[in-house]
């Protein structure tokens, strides 16, 4: 089969499209054959993967065969969660890792959302324990800060705020990347924090918080501060390493997904729009691995049974 693989890593010029053996599922796993994998995410924690590797973390497409128990059979349309190996035309993933794709959402659409709505789910959520009417300020561009803002606002926040966030969505209160700080407390200080940026700018999102506040550190690096600062107005730092902790246990993904898949069918959530590319044309310049923006989708391989509804 065909596959996006990764041969070193030297950068985006060390993927190429090749052919590879077909993946064997091992106990407990789910053959999909992949319609549309998403590639912009390094879902593969802290150490990448023995080289050379299948690049894709999130897959959207049709069930060739499934475990006896799993909830799923062949000619389901599902999404799955495979940290590599997705960008392929065959890809595996665990059982509890793959889930039923809502009727009304196409492959493309499924395989760009995955991700960054179970990632932003457990920031916002989970780790950042967002309360109605609370404000909310998101640092960080591309699907998770698009995602993170829209859970929020599903989950009955008051003012949200966007740094880099470039979806446009309506209702959020943009701020420049640059001076953020100032622009947000001209304002009023926020209740919570989700950082996906780091550096040296983390620093001044915990001066954004108000009393009590939270702060989520959800990627990058928040270069240095002093502990003694979370005494200032009683704040609390946590992080969220989401792809960590839904491996850990294999009931988390499915729960999260429980929890937002309603309101993704019904269009209470808009499903995350990346660019969508031909198998063919996913060059690593195409792709903008790390752009701002919503990360690319490949369109691996032709919609067979549409979305309904």
């Amino acid at each position: 089969m065909r596959a996006l693989v990764v041969a070193s890593l030297d950068g985006p010029g060390a993927v190429a499209l090749r052919d590879v053996p077909r993946p064997v599922p091992a106990p407990g796993e789910v053959t999909i054959r992949v319609h549309a994998a998403g590639v912009g995410w390094p879902a593969f924690g802290w150490v990448p993967p023995a080289l050379p590797f299948v690049l894709g973390a999130a897959v959207a497409g049709t069930v060739l065969a499934a475990p006896p128990g799993s909830g799923h059979a062949p000619g389901d349309r599902v999404l799955a969660f495979c940290p590599t190996g997705g960008a392929g035309e065959v890809a595996v993933a665990r059982a509890a890792h793959t889930v039923a794709l809502p009727p009304r959402l196409t492959f493309e659409q499924g395989a760009a959302s995955l991700v960054p709505y179970l990632s932003a789910y457990f920031a916002v959520v989970e780790r950042g324990r967002l309360a109605a009417g609370e404000s909310v300020l998101v640092r960080g561009a591309g699907g998770f800060g698009t995602a993170a803002l829209r859970i929020a606002r599903a989950m009955g926040a008051g003012r949200l705020v966007g740094a880099g966030e470039p979806s446009g969505d309506a209702g959020v209160e943009r701020v420049p990347v640059d001076g953020f700080r100032d622009a947000v407390r001209s304002v009023g200080a926020v209740d919570l924090v989700v950082d996906c940026a780091g550096g040296d700018g983390f620093v001044d999102a915990l001066r954004c918080l108000a009393v009590e506040g939270r702060a989520v550190l959800a990627g990058g690096s928040p270069g240095e501060f002093r502990v003694n600062r979370l005494l200032l107005n009683n704040i609390e730092v946590v992080g969220a390493a989401w792809a960590d902790w839904v491996r850990s246990g294999d009931g988390r993904l499915a729960g999260e997904w429980s929890a937002i898949a309603g309101e993704l069918a019904c269009g209470a959530l808009a499903p995350i729009a990346g660019r969508v590319l031909p198998f063919d044309d996913a060059t690593p310049a195409a792709l903008g691995l790390g752009r701002p923006g919503p990360d690319a989708v490949i369109r691996i391989a032709a919609e067979t049974n549409p979305p309904v509804g």
